[in-house]
């Protein structure tokens, strides 16, 4: 089933302890898509500016992603430059470039309005109420927030929550938001908020899945070599979303997989600079490290 992603496309500009890359494409909606591609067929709602050429716009051809919602705008492309240091936990910003973003409408395609999956990336809150109140026949609508919404717009995003079926966000997030320093009440407080599913997103420590009746936590995937961890969460939130379109069963076991295939994609993502360790993947690749995720985590009581 198609999958509809809003957020952001842009160029990024990152620095870590391994190197560093400059212009390359990124951006929230960018890292989902590709991930989610993997997956189901995928459609992508964001803006860009007149340096976004066909060069970049084929990455989305190769990988079957519906553009029709790319919407180009006069100006230039968002941009990110940023630094990684020590265990890269976290990135350093050194410079935001609003840019086409700043005014940045999304514009739901009549062809996306029957859309059943959704991802409403990471935008003011009243930006991802309005496209949600535009698909009224979405099955599961999934929304990824920050610090930056959690202090400066609370009451509205609080509001979107009462409308959406997940909230994806890391460890941080979830404790500012709820007010609580220990995260299963954290998970409890947020959930009362309207999210019937949460995904607490936990780095280097894996990501943490909380519904009605369970919890259940899967660590990050053990690798060699971190690259680059810039767009790790977003390429999570891809496989995860992509797993539960593909297969429409939202059982707690298939919320579960889905939390591995996740992990699986973020886990390829931070092996190269930008998209490389998406773009060059195979469907065997992705379905080996999910068994080697498998045997990773199995054990007998």
């Amino acid at each position: 089933m198609s999958l509809l992603v809003v957020g952001s496309v842009a160029f990024d500009n990152v620095r870590t302890p391994h190197g560093e890359a400059a212009e390359i494409l990124g951006g929230a909606a960018t890292y989902f898509s590709v991930a989610a591609s993997w997956f189901t067929p995928v459609r992508v709602v964001a803006v860009v500016g007149e340096d976004f050429d066909e060069t970049h716009l084929q990455i989305f051809r190769d990988r079957g992603i519906d553009t029709t919602g790319l919407e180009r705008a006069a100006g230039r492309t968002f941009r990110w430059r940023g630094e990684y240091a020590g265990n890269m936990n976290e990135a350093r910003t050194l410079e935001t470039q609003l840019n086409v973003f700043e005014t940045f409408a999304p514009k739901v395609p009549a062809s996306y309005l029957e859309s059943e999956y959704v991802f409403l990336g990471n935008i003011d809150p009243v930006l991802q109420l309005h496209v949600r109140q535009q698909l009224p026949k979405a099955r599961l609508v999934a929304l990824d927030s920050m610090n930056y919404w959690i202090t400066g717009k609370l009451d509205d995003l609080k509001k979107t929550l009462t409308a959406v079926n997940v909230l994806v966000i890391n460890e941080g997030e979830a404790k500012m938001l709820s007010g609580q320093a220990n995260l299963r009440r954290a998970a409890a407080a947020i959930r009362g908020l309207g999210p019937q599913i949460l995904v607490i997103k936990r780095g280097e420590y894996g990501a943490s899945l909380f519904t009605q009746d369970a919890i259940f936590s899967a660590p990050a995937f053990p690798l060699d070599t971190v690259q680059d961890p810039t767009g790790a969460g977003d390429t999570f939130a891809g496989g995860f979303m992509g797993h539960l379109a593909k297969t429409g069963d939202l059982s707690e076991a298939n919320l579960r997989r889905a939390v591995i295939y996740g992990s699986v994609m973020a886990s390829f993502a931070v092996e190269e600079f930008g998209l490389g360790g998406l773009l060059r993947l195979s469907a065997a690749q992705i379905t080996d490290r999910f068994h080697d995720f498998k045997k990773l985590t199995h054990f007998d009581v």
